[in-house]
């Protein structure tokens, strides 16, 4: 058996078949792990969202930006975006099916030394602490009442973390970290506008990933969500978001052994 972790879909279904071609997937044998960002921008959400529900516990899937999104979308509580690509999921006959999968998704995984998140942890949560504060808003979703979840726990703020956060504060800064996050300073204050590469770092930020002391080292973290880092693979950090959507490549790596995998583009999935 192996385990691939496979960067950022979104949308970019013959990229993913392709992919999986190439490392010779074999859902009875092998495992995917999912940054999140099944959906959206790319041409064919809604084939990316059925194929990967179809393989039950063969996939893992934690959820990015853009699946909360559509979640938030299907019941009014977002707005569409320029370049959304969600309309023919929320069409579909199998919609609610496909939301509920969706919704049921993990915010974050852990197993044997790695963790996958879709956009990375603040610097003062130790993994252990991280996976607590998952289950949190995983338990919100979760719930009978989700939709009051979802109606509230997109926001700017807050942008830091207070051990003493409660409610729908606590609810949304958990996820600003955990899929919104690309640059904070050493204090774990988060900077959302700034997209870029790492050498445009706001003043007095820094790449999550790259602030000393930070208490999630002792673990390899596996994210996606930031094209313009592209593929970095460090002792502690397999970030896998190559830029698919973009025109750059979807990305596997092999877990035991940290082999990489990439596929171009498909001409059908590039924006």
């Amino acid at each position: 058996m192996a385990i691939y972790a496979i960067g950022d879909i979104q949308g970019c279904y013959d990229s993913l078949r392709r992919l999986l071609d190439k490392i010779d997937f074999n859902p009875l044998r092998d495992r995917l792990w999912l940054v999140g960002d099944l959906v959206n921008r790319g041409a064919h959400s809604l084939e990316v969202l059925r194929f990967i529900k179809s393989l039950g516990e063969a996939a893992l899937n934690v959820l990015g930006n853009h699946d909360l999104h559509l979640l938030m979308l299907a019941e009014g509580y977002s707005k569409v975006q320029r370049g959304d690509t969600l309309e023919a999921i929320l069409r579909a006959p199998d919609r609610e099916e496909l939301l509920t999968w969706l919704r049921c998704q993990p915010l974050m995984h852990v197993e044997d030394g790695y963790a996958l998140v879709h956009a990375g942890l603040l610097p003062q949560w130790s993994v252990t602490r991280a996976r607590a504060l998952a289950h949190e808003v995983e338990a919100a979703l979760q719930a009978s009442d989700y939709r009051e979840c979802l109606a509230n726990m997109w926001g700017n703020e807050p942008a830091s973390w207070d051990d003493n956060l409660e409610g729908w504060a606590r609810i949304r800064a958990v996820v600003n970290a955990m899929t919104r996050m690309r640059f904070c300073t050493p204090a774990g204050l988060i900077e959302f506008r700034a997209k870029g590469k790492l050498e445009d770092a706001p003043p007095g930020y820094l790449p999550w990933f790259a602030v000393p002391g930070r208490q999630s080292a002792n673990h390899v973290l596996v994210t996606g969500h930031w094209s313009a880092l592209g593929l970095k693979l460090e002792e502690n950090l397999l970030a896998l978001d190559s830029g698919c959507l973009w025109g750059g490549h979807l990305t596997a790596v092999r877990l035991a052994d940290h082999t990489v995998f990439q596929v171009d583009c498909s001409k059908d999935d590039v924006r």
